[in-house]
């Protein structure tokens, strides 16, 4: 995110052109009620109601008294804020291409169709992919590279596509929150003033009880999909790869280079970019492939003919060209997100939710709510974590509240929600990646679904929370 991004609190606001709280309310129903009716109801893609909320917001801006120039300015530092979700999307499409052109891919399928079977993929895939994501200190590298390969074997395996991405990115937000690699680790830390480890030390408890019972809940819903491979099926898939790639280790050097770059501490992006290189070298020096055609895969993506239609399925990919759908609904959410600050109403509706908390549990658990609804409504988690962890830092300090509870509530409700949301970038995103749409993975995403449920149950029971309340003095004014 940028480094110098501060965002809108309600001292920053012109009195004359503040939206009252009930005012405030109008676009968040808006926004609501068009994503539902054009998604939902209609089934339109997510661009449309999106458009339809951005004009709306714009109109409320000029009701508001907001100049063009000021709404622009808004839209403007919403983009900037995802520039770096935008440029890693792009990167990441290309990088899928490209390894699925090297056997890189084709090659973690053959042999992890060797390795597993189906009782015990989906909590092997969730603990691997938390291990690597820990590591790594990302979530959306190890679900484009590992997470796409976890696909192709659970296909294999007779395991539903929905249920082995819910596995996958469970465990790599798992292991990302946990990991002093991540940039929304370090970004919670750092927006509530809170040395890191100290952040990270607080997030063990509630991590490892809402990743333990997705990890147990996975072994229950392996044991449903054990004996569900159709027989010869494996082989079928196997014989495809080998006619189709050189499958050797030497394949492996995309992937080798890759985390050997995130685990020496290279930011995401010129990583996934070295990656992407390394796998049309491979392409060209393992697999033959001549040196245009393998930029065109990088370009156009990947429409391999194995002689097994499921394998050609898994394998196809769009290339950079296909990430564009994937791209524009990022780039219109973020707009609208960038609109909802500028015009206060997010300022507006955090300043409430300060005036209406009682307790520490209260507290903790808005703080959780807060970031939710922020991540729905601007699309990007960055924005889940930094403005309820600037509007509410002194609230905390009010109810003597250590600095590492905020920022344990802001990344436990916000960095692993987003993925649930369809129109959100890492909705979008891990859709895009795997090829399963977000509604579908959803109700197998089970850390993202336990995650701020623990939060809350914590906030409610008081279990690690000091029990303290808001002094006198410090009570809000009417």
């Amino acid at each position: 995110m940028p480094r110098d991004f501060t965002p809108t609190t309600i001292d920053d606001l012109d009195p004359d052109r503040r939206p009252s709280a009930r005012l405030a309310l109008v676009p968040v129903f808006a926004v609501v009620a068009f994503l539902g009716i054009g998604s939902a109801l209609l089934g339109l893609d997510p661009h449309a109601p999106l458009l339809w909320s951005i004009v709306f917001v714009g109109a409320f801006g000029y009701y508001l008294g907001y100049s063009w120039d000021d709404l622009y300015d808004g839209i403007a530092n919403g983009l900037l804020m995802g520039l770096q979700a935008i440029l890693i999307i792009f990167t990441i499409y290309a990088l899928i291409a490209t390894w699925v052109d090297a056997g890189t891919i084709p090659a973690m399928m053959y042999y992890g169709l060797e390795l597993l079977t189906p009782t015990v993929f989906l909590p092997v895939a969730a603990a691997l992919a938390a291990v690597v994501a820990f590591a790594i200190g990302s979530s959306w590298t190890t679900v484009g590279t590992l997470g796409v390969a976890f696909v192709g074997i659970g296909s294999g395996l007779g395991v539903p596509a929905p249920m082995t991405v819910g596995a996958v990115i469970s465990g790599a937000y798992a292991g990302d929150k946990q990991s002093p690699l991540s940039d929304t680790t370090n970004l919670a830390a750092g927006v509530t003033n809170t040395p890191l480890y100290d952040h990270i030390y607080r997030m063990r408890t509630g991590t490892a009880i809402a990743f333990g019972i997705a990890v147990l809940a996975f072994a229950g819903l392996g044991l449903r999909a054990g004996g569900a491979v159709p027989e010869g099926q494996i082989v079928e898939i196997q014989t495809a790869l080998v006619d189709t790639y050189a499958i050797s280790p030497l394949v492996f050097l995309p992937l080798i280079v890759t985390f050997g770059l995130a685990l020496y501490g290279f930011p995401a992006l010129p990583t996934l970019v070295v990656g992407t290189v390394a796998g049309v070298v491979t392409s060209i020096l393992v697999q033959g492939a001549g040196f245009v055609p393998a930029w065109e895969v990088f370009m156009g993506g990947t429409a391999p003919e194995t002689g097994s239609e499921l394998v050609d399925g898994l394998l196809e990919t769009g290339g950079l060209t296909g990430s564009a759908w994937t791209i524009t609904v990022v780039v219109a959410a973020l707009a609208l997100g960038g609109l909802l600050e500028k015009t206060g109403v997010l300022a507006v509706l955090a300043h409430r939710l300060s005036q209406g908390v009682t307790s520490s549990g209260s507290l903790i658990a808005g703080t959780g709510l807060s970031a939710i609804l922020i991540n729905g409504l601007t699309a990007q988690q960055y924005m889940s974590i930094v403005l309820p962890g600037v509007t509410l830092r002194n609230l905390y300090e009010e109810f003597d509240l250590d600095s590492d509870e905020l920022s344990r509530a802001i990344e436990a409700a916000g960095t692993p929600t987003g993925a649930l949301i369809p129109w959100h970038a890492g909705g979008v995103f891990m859709a895009g990646a795997t090829g399963v749409p977000t509604l579908e993975y959803a109700p197998y995403y089970l850390f993202g679904l336990l995650s701020p449920l623990v939060l809350f149950a914590m906030a409610t029971t008081g279990l690690g929370i000091p029990t303290t309340g808001r002094s006198e003095s410090a009570q809000p004014a009417d």
